[in-house]
């Protein structure tokens, strides 16, 4: 683990190999886990705010679903997540070329609205949990994320270099900044390690 300030990252952040291979994977990540995906409380006033910019992206069976179960719900753990189709798919996604796309972050690219996508959502497969003088950053690996794993080894990008702009809205600049340095010396000195076992 590393810890800079109050913030500790699992070392799987700076060490696994990670891009989004979307036309592999279809956006499965929009369809598949226990529930919706998570909010914060400031999320849930915000999904209200941009309804009206985002509900004419969205596919009828997802408006649909959020006009009855309201743009967020509680989870089985009464944790605020965003409303699914039936138990499937995030209320919020659409298809396009048979992939699962956000219609939160299409309203966005055209300017509809300067809310991208929930943090939980921008920051997949990253979680970040909070504790009462912490907060973790850990990676959670999942089946349907193997093409991305698979990318990422192919050209050599990191999971940290992957989520930059997402870790960035969510811990600063600066903080990333140091991240990028602490993965760079560990590589470093896994290097050196193997060097001097040879």
């Amino acid at each position: 683990m590393l810890r800079i300030d109050d913030t500790i990252f699992s070392f799987d952040i700076m060490e696994k190999k990670f891009r989004c291979n979307l036309p592999a994977c279809f956006g499965n990540c929009c369809r598949y886990g226990d529930s919706g995906a998570p909010l914060s409380a400031d999320e849930t006033h915000t999904l209200e705010d941009v309804w009206d910019a985002v509900k004419p992206y969205l596919r009828a069976e997802g408006i649909e679903a959020i006009e009855i179960k309201g743009k967020s719900v509680k989870d089985f753990e009464n944790d605020n997540v965003t409303p699914l189709i039936g138990n499937e798919e995030c209320a919020y996604s659409v298809i396009i070329n048979n992939i699962l796309m956000c219609g939160i972050e299409k309203a966005f690219e055209d300017g509809k609205t300067s809310f991208r996508k929930p943090l939980s959502c921008h920051l997949f497969p990253a979680r970040i949990k909070y504790y009462s003088d912490f907060r973790a950053v850990n990676y959670q690996e999942l089946a349907i994320c193997k093409p991305a794993r698979e990318a990422g080894t192919d050209d050599g990008t990191y999971l940290y270099e992957f989520l930059k702009v997402p870790l960035i809205r969510a811990l600063g600049k600066e903080m990333y900044q140091e991240l990028c340095i602490a993965a760079t010396e560990l590589r470093t000195f896994y290097e050196h390690d193997r060097e001097s076992a040879l």
